[in-house]
């Protein structure tokens, strides 16, 4: 799946589909993401401390 990036602010942001979300358990609501770099990829998964006192 391709997809390009929005301009967001002073940043760009990435359109997550609904369906993906859904398989990676992601409540865009409520859960946080951690995001890693690895090698040339970009890793995102569903955080296991959601803490949203720091949103």
């Amino acid at each position: 799946m391709k997809r390009k990036l929005s301009k967001s602010g002073n940043g760009w942001s990435l359109f997550m589909p609904k369906t993906i979300l859904e398989l990676l358990d992601i409540n865009p609501e409520k859960d946080q993401i951690e995001m890693e770099i690895v090698g040339k990829v970009l890793k995102v998964v569903k955080a296991e401390n959601n803490d949203t006192k720091n949103q």
